[in-house]
């Protein structure tokens, strides 16, 4: 089955500007070695919709809370027409659920469409919501304002004198960190790089709480943006460092920072010109990627007390990293050797583990992994058909649909995060192509007494990780920005660390 965009603010129309061709080589397979074992059930809940088809949760920072608390989209009966099919073409509002209720959110005067990115533990959720203005970047997009639900009120965080901000993430402490325009016109694009497309103004990094938004600066360049904070409010971005464009990449160098209260620390690279923080712990670490010299080659960094460790890849020339726990392990995609092949990979104390796929699926992507290094994502067919959500832990991966009640009705497509409960949200998509945000919240002995819950064991199969070993290879090295472009096309998630790009 094709699969649905997520959740996102990216107008459809980023699809046909950024997709590359994507070809696989022919390719052999390993033997599949396949074993059984015994794995518990799990209860599913479909946390439905405010009266439209759909409903989402998207690869943010924390979609469910340490509490079961979810935060996540839902459409309303409302249409709408292009350029406001962000999403799909209904009206999209935020939701709140909780024990079983399912909350609107509601939006800011006007348009009043509104998006989640990230809720805490006590529930406060952050995200945007339509301004009512609009982009010349690609036909007109609609823009947005950084806010806070809080107590059943909506907060908006304002902007630097721009058109718009965005709020990437929210910590314990109400602290929220993202970005906001000025009214300087850009002459680089950093959107891209910072969970969105190319903005018109520049963009800086901020850190707002109780009321005050606070421009954190950058390394140097024009622009900036704030991603993630943990719990002792130290934040991690990116910045440019400079304003001279380079020859292989188009644009100026690009660094991840810490910012711990006082000033932007730089990070530094592999070698290369671009590099992506994707995560911080509360540890104080920080996972990204990073391209080499020359710009040809991404591999997987964690920053940890004042040092860049290089993690590789799988053996290819890409790599992109999207979750970290808090004892320092990453999850993600990455290439394998002469091929254009994406696998989900488990990287820890200094190197990577290919997961594999499901299925015979070529391709898979791991999303988000637990304090337990449970591990969830989907594997695909490497162009989103076939997909199917996996959970990935004590060195198996299985399908997450033979652990669930059998509806004939739906598949689940996609594990989008999973906390350290062991509950996970995921999307499934019904018979007649409708999306649904479902929670999975596991029948076992730390779930005691759930309602519906299946508490005997099944016997699932599992499989060793499959690499895939191709017979032909290319001659043509792509460069680094060809690389960036391929990778968006080919991953579900709108909201990716280094860009943003819905796929149908």
């Amino acid at each position: 089955m094709k699969l649905k965009i997520l959740a996102s603010f990216i107008a459809t129309a980023l699809l046909t500007v950024l997709v590359i061709p994507f070809h696989l080589a022919a390719q052999e397979q390993e033997d599949k070695k396949e074993q059984k074992t015994k794995h518990h059930h799990y209860k599913l809940i479909d946390v439905g919709t405010f009266g439209g088809p759909n409903s989402y949760f998207t690869f943010i920072s924390r979609p469910l809370n340490k509490h079961g608390v979810a935060a996540g989209m839902a459409d309303t009966p409302a249409a709408v027409n292009p350029p406001l099919c962000l999403v799909d073409c209904f009206l999209t509002h935020a939701f709140l659920w909780k024990h079983g209720v399912i909350t609107d959110l509601g939006a800011l005067p006007g348009i009043g469409g509104s998006f989640v990115n990230d809720i805490n533990a006590k529930g406060v959720v952050t995200g945007m919501s339509l301004n009512g203005r609009t982009t010349p970047v690609l036909g007109g997009l609609p823009l947005f304002d950084a806010v806070v639900w809080k107590d059943g009120e909506l907060t908006d965080l304002g902007t630097f004198g721009g058109p718009a901000s965005y709020a990437g993430a929210i910590n314990d402490h109400d602290q929220v960190v993202g970005f906001a325009l000025n009214s300087t016109p850009d002459s680089f694009d950093l959107g891209s790089s910072c969970q969105n497309f190319p903005m018109p103004t520049q963009m800086h990094a901020f850190i707002w709480h109780e009321g005050f938004l606070r421009d954190l600066g950058t390394l140097g360049g024009t622009d900036s943006c704030a991603l993630f904070i943990n719990e002792r409010g130290q934040v991690a971005g990116n910045s440019f460092t400079n304003t001279v464009a380079n020859p292989g990449t188009g644009l100026p160098t690009l660094h991840p920072f810490l910012w711990d209260g006082d000033e932007m620390k730089d990070l530094g690279t592999l070698g290369g010109t671009l590099a992506f923080a994707n995560g911080i712990n509360n540890r104080g670490q920080i996972a990204g990627a990073s391209t080499l010299a020359g710009d040809s080659t991404y591999h997987a960094f964690l920053w940890d007390k004042e040092k860049l460790t290089d993690f590789g890849t799988l053996g290819g020339s890409f790599v992109e990293v999207i979750g970290l726990n808090e004892t320092g392990e990453m999850v993600g995609q990455a290439q394998l050797p002469n091929s254009q092949t994406l696998h989900a990979f488990l990287a820890k104390n200094g190197g990577m583990t290919d997961l594999g796929t499901l299925d015979g699926n070529p391709c898979g992507l791991a999303i988000s992994i637990n304090a337990r290094s449970q591990i969830v994502g989907f594997s695909h067919d490497c162009s989103l058909n076939n997909a199917h959500a996996f959970l990935w832990e004590d060195g198996h991966m299985i399908d997450l649909n033979t652990v669930v009640p059998s509806y004939s009705a739906l598949t689940l497509t996609q594990a989008t995060f999973i906390n350290d409960r062991g509950e996970i949200t995921a999307e499934r998509v019904l018979s007649n192509g409708d999306q649904r945000a479902v929670l999975l919240i596991p029948c076992d002995e730390n779930h005691p007494n759930v309602e519906d819950c299946d508490y005997r064991e099944t016997e699932v199969t599992t499989e060793a990780p499959v690499r895939s070993v191709p017979t032909a290879t290319s001659t043509a090295k792509p460069s680094a920005a060809e690389m960036m472009m391929r990778y968006r096309s080919l991953v579900a998630n709108p909201y990716r660390r280094f860009g943003a790009l819905p796929l149908k």
